[in-house]
């Protein structure tokens, strides 16, 4: 069958930001699809290598069903599949900064979202309460609140791999307060990242603040306190269908707006030099990270997917052709993202 007469499937649960930033995705690009909750099991489905939210599932070049996991490169094989209304964009230049700011909104806005929900007790309290009933609502009170007992404990456990402790909690928070600044600012002028339709990067960051802005109490106070278009932007990405994008809608990367170089700076100033320390640890197999980030000490454990980030992110940077290339460079002078392609 055709694809674009098919329904794409996939399977998630509300509380999985990357669930949220792909079901954004296919709304706005008004692609057929069928969601299975979780909790409802994908039966007669195969299940992925690694077992992440969301899963999709794509039929292979024999028209075998394989499950695929990872957001960034489903939304590359969505445009493959369905070439209109396409979140990347046109001029190359701009494309990499949209893969860049993707990768910041799933790989540091994340940080945040982690260390919010398993950090203080009240969004302990919410998401150990919520979580598990998205999943298995039709139980008894007591086996939902040991379900949710068993996933914080999990969770709060796994703080050390996103990298929340003691020595990286301010740094974290003050970069959120900063991301919201920033933001805000943003959408006082601009309705998208990168112009007037959404882009990739887009559904990075608001499937980050689905959680941000629109569940955990600590950052939804905050967010709603200093940037109340943030939140109403947030609820509004949900669904885009009604959005009809042309090509000059797109910012020139030679004229980016000064709102949206202060949101590259922040991801200059904190993620680029943790993602260089990273691969560095990665590299020499070391047992930690060790980085000075925002000029504090940054210690975490290594994350080879991460590592893996930024050699695809440099991958692109290099397919450019040198026109492009200087556009791109220009675009991302003074912001310290720039490094990362050093």
């Amino acid at each position: 069958m055709n694809a674009s007469h098919s329904l794409v499937t996939l399977s998630g649960v509300p509380g999985s930001p990357y669930t949220r930033k792909m079901l954004a995705v296919l709304r706005y690009r008004r692609i057929p699809y069928r969601l299975i909750l979780a909790s409802h099991g994908a039966a007669g489905l195969p299940q992925p290598k690694v077992s992440l939210l969301p899963t999709f599932y794509f039929p292979d070049e024999t028209g075998q069903v394989q499950a695929v996991t990872d957001s960034t490169p489903i939304i590359r094989r969505l445009e493959r599949m369905f070439p209109e209304r396409s979140v990347r964009p046109s001029d190359p230049a701009l494309a990499m900064i949209d893969a860049l700011l993707e990768d910041y909104g799933d790989e540091w806005l994340t940080k945040a979202m982690f260390h919010y929900r398993w950090h203080f007790q009240a969004d302990i309290a919410r998401a150990a309460a919520v979580l598990p009933a998205w999943r298995q609502s039709q139980t008894s009170d007591a086996e939902l609140k040991a379900a949710g007992d068993a996933i914080a404990e999990r969770q709060i456990g796994r703080l050390r791999y996103v990298g929340s402790n003691e020595k990286t909690w301010a740094v974290i928070e003050a970069s959120y307060v900063r991301f919201l600044d920033a933001m805000e600012a943003h959408l006082r002028q601009h309705r998208f990242l990168l112009g007037a339709r959404p882009a990739a990067c887009d559904f990075a960051v608001f499937g980050q603040l689905t959680q941000l802005a629109c569940f955990d109490p600590t950052p939804m106070a905050i967010t709603a306190e200093r940037a109340p278009r943030v939140y109403a932007w947030t609820t509004a990405m949900e669904d885009q269908s009604g959005v009809e994008p042309s090509d000059s809608d797109w910012f020139d990367p030679a004229d980016l707006p000064p709102t949206l170089k202060a949101i590259l700076a922040e991801a200059g100033r904190v993620y680029a030099p943790l993602l260089l320390a990273n691969a560095r640890a990665v590299r020499d197999r070391a047992a930690e990270v060790n980085a000075e980030v925002d000029g504090q000490a940054w210690t975490q454990q290594p994350f080879p997917y991460q590592a893996k980030c930024l050699g695809w992110l440099r991958e692109e940077f290099a397919a450019l052709d040198a026109a492009a290339r200087a556009r791109a460079d220009a675009a991302l002078a003074g912001t310290g993202c720039e490094a990362i392609f050093a």
